[in-house]
């Protein structure tokens, strides 16, 4: 009878079950591993190795709130960039403001001297009426700056009173104009001569600039600069010393801002 705390020695039997798993023979030496070997890591996902991936990227709170701040005050300007031009236009569209019209109705020159020395003397009257159009809107001038022009050179200038026009208003205007002695290009000597020569008219220029706001009760706009152009102002003098009016009637002015 066998002795049961016997220890066993020897192999197990060919086909004896391991409990591992393996078979009766025993594993090859060298390295082995139950598992299979883990697939290579995927180079798009390996951040380490990915060139678009920034290396020690930290994230940043605070700029982030920074640029959502700069996005939030970028669409609030603009949202009131818009309702500040929609309310505009409608405004527009409701008052309709119009330029004012302006007409010289009178041109008339005394004393006037131009001798070869190329000094010229003369007083002058310029009449004019100012119009407002517009059935909503009255206008606010300040002062007038008016210069005579002969061509593009100037001859006098002055300055007109401020004045105010109601809606659908006509006012007349008077500047005076004066020149004692004034030095002028030789180039307007003789034009002004070769034009008297001819026909005894000589055509002069007026301009104007004054700041214009348009008002509508509570509405108005800032000022602006309103300029005025009356040319071809054909003035009879055929003479020194002889006094001048206009020809050809009232004329009509352009008006620009």
């Amino acid at each position: 009878m066998e002795d049961p705390n016997r220890p066993v020695t020897g192999y197990p039997a060919p086909n004896a079950h391991h409990p591992n798993g393996y078979s009766g023979n025993p594993p090859p030496s060298g390295p082995a591993y139950p598992y299979a070997a883990a697939p290579p890591p995927n180079a798009y996902y390996n951040y380490q190795n990915n060139p678009y991936y920034p290396q020690g990227y930290q994230y940043d709170a605070d700029s982030v709130r920074r640029a959502t701040c700069l996005r939030r005050i970028f669409a609030f300007v603009i949202g009131l960039v818009v309702i500040f031009g929609t309310i505009t236009f409608i405004v527009w569209l409701v008052l309709r403001p119009q330029l004012p019209e302006f007409r010289v109705d009178s041109f008339s020159m005394s004393n006037f001297s131009l001798g070869n020395n190329s000094l010229v003397s003369f007083t002058s009257e310029v009449r004019l009426t100012a119009r407002n159009p517009n059935k909503k809107m009255t206008l606010a001038y300040d002062h007038i700056d008016a210069v005579i022009f002969y061509k593009s050179d100037s001859l006098s200038q002055t300055t007109m009173p401020p004045f105010s026009q109601d809606t659908k208003n006509e006012t007349s205007l008077t500047a005076n104009f004066a020149a004692a002695g004034s030095f002028v290009d030789k180039s307007v000597v003789d034009g002004i001569n070769g034009e008297r020569g001819k026909n005894g008219n000589v055509n002069f220029n007026l301009r104007m600039l004054s700041r214009v706001r348009f008002e509508s009760k509570a509405w108005r706009t800032r000022r602006r600069f309103l300029k005025v152009f009356c040319g071809d102002l054909f003035v009879g003098i055929p003479a020194n010393g002889r006094s001048g009016a206009l020809t050809g009637g009232p004329k009509q002015c352009r008006v620009g801002i």
